[in-house]
């Protein structure tokens, strides 16, 4: 099944590119340890998913490109086709002039209903030429105006315009420090209205990605460009195939849904965060080397301990001891700082997959009281490997990972909102007061229910 990518704002197009890039460089990249037949379904499976053959012979991805302004697509348009490797379709984007001046409201009640009809329209035509369209991968911000306000309204279009389809929304969480002076309002207004359109959010936190790039990628200047190719590198880790269940006959054909059936038992809980190991600098790869033990030893314990990456894990948070007379939902059971799932999926990428113990993945005391380790957990496996690494894991959760920094962001917009600061740039383009209301409602609730997990 075929996956349309809908690349929204700045952020949005430019990681989209990136995605592609690293899809692109994992199909073309040599892997000796896989016989030919492996390699050509591998690559048959991928190319179903992200890129259509048109006249030309280079792959045309399936996205559509929205921005309100042009620079940004006209470069990502040009950088694409010069690689040779593959191309977005000339006629599947759609750009204005002006931008949204990080008004969340500018791109959710202007330029998305004023641009409905054309962009829909590029939507529909790229969903036709899938044979069987497995659903839609948003790609956007939540800081700004474009992506994040025309984001949430596009995404809304799309649940309307195909009901039956997945969709799938990934989020650039904005760094703590502050990009925009209303960044706090933008994302929650975002996040309440996406919770309400989307079947899953995937987030990444800007300030984590940045720790990545700074302490494991060794980069001394860090650029965007270097931020948006650790998302890409993960996401590709995620979106490139592998067999779902463990005869591993035929690759997987339906991502999205077998990432929802997964993941998100619950409408309630759509939050989904990614964790992926080793990541390295490329030069570093020839002299090391890992072992599966080691690999998944260490994304157990981030996963439980909430870190990020695998340096600076809390080795000495603990999994609550079950049996005992407190019921587990209650916060005076559970050891500081744990991080308690609602499911989890593994994926392996690399030689001797199939000898891999996840064993430790199936504590029932990892997990939430109402779902058994056998339909909260699942893994999926390749024996290809992944971007010049010999053996790498991928971890999706949805678990308690955003809690602190969602209750952050719902408590800096409380605060401005109390105070009534900026809320005229919201109502001038419609938003009003009753909107912001009905957020701040939304987002505790959310909070409210991976709290008492």
């Amino acid at each position: 099944m075929s996956i349309v990518t809908v690349q929204l704002g700045q952020c949005g197009n430019q990681i989209g590119h990136e995605v592609f890039n690293a899809i692109c460089s994992d199909v073309h990249g040599t892997h000796g340890l896989c016989s030919k037949k492996e390699n050509e379904s591998y690559h048959d499976a991928c190319k179903e998913r992200f890129f259509s053959e048109e006249e030309s012979e280079v792959p045309v991805a399936r996205a559509v490109l929205v921005d309100m302004e042009p620079k940004v697509i006209s470069q990502t348009l040009s950088i694409a086709a010069r690689s040779g490797y593959w191309k977005y379709d000339d006629r599947s984007h759609f750009c204005q002039k002006q931008g949204s001046g990080n008004n969340w409201a500018n791109g959710y009640s202007v330029h998305g209903p004023r641009h409905k009809e054309v962009i829909m329209n590029l939507v529909q035509k790229e969903a036709e030429k899938c044979d069987r369209l497995g659903g839609f991968f948003t790609i956007m911000s939540m800081a700004g105006g474009t992506g994040s306000g025309l984001g949430a309204f596009v995404t809304q279009c799309l649940r309307d315009a195909f009901p039956t389809s997945f969709i799938l929304n990934h989020v650039i969480w904005p760094y703590g420090t502050g990009e925009v002076i209303v960044q706090n309002y933008n994302s929650v207004l975002t996040l309440a209205h996406l919770y309400q359109s989307s079947d899953a959010l995937l987030v990444h936190e800007n300030d984590v990605i940045h720790k990545i790039c700074a302490q494991l990628m060794n980069i001394k200047q860090i650029s965007f460009r270097d931020v948006n190719q650790v998302i890409a590198h993960q996401l590709g880790s995620v979106f490139q195939p592998t067999y779902t269940a463990e005869s591993g006959l035929h690759y997987s054909r339906n991502p999205l849904g077998d990432l929802m059936e997964t993941l998100v038992p619950h409408p309630e809980f759509k939050m989904l965060g990614l964790r992926n190991i080793p990541q390295m600098p490329e030069n570093s790869l020839a002299y090391s080397t890992f072992s599966w033990p080691g690999l998944i030893k260490h994304l157990r314990q981030m996963l439980i301990a909430n870190a990020k990456m695998e340096e600076g894990i809390d080795w000495q948070v603990r999994p609550p001891c079950l049996g005992s007379s407190i019921p587990s939902s209650h916060s005076t059971n559970k050891p500081p700082h744990f991080n308690t799932s609602i499911a989890n999926l593994v994926i392996l990428r690399g030689k001797d997959t199939h000898s891999v113990d996840l064993g430790s993945f199936r504590d029932p005391s990892l997990y939430t009281s109402w779902l058994s380790p056998q339909d909260a957990f699942k893994a999926w496996k390749t024996p290809r490997a992944f971007n010049k690494y010999e053996k790498s894991a991928t971890l999706v959760s949805n678990s308690q990972f955003l809690l602190k920094p969602l209750d952050n962001v719902v408590g800096k917009a409380w605060n401005m909102f109390a105070s009534k600061a900026y809320i005229h740039q919201y109502t001038k383009f419609g938003i009003e007061e009753e909107d912001f209301l009905d957020s701040f409602t939304a987002l505790e609730q959310v909070i409210s229910s991976y709290t008492i997990l």
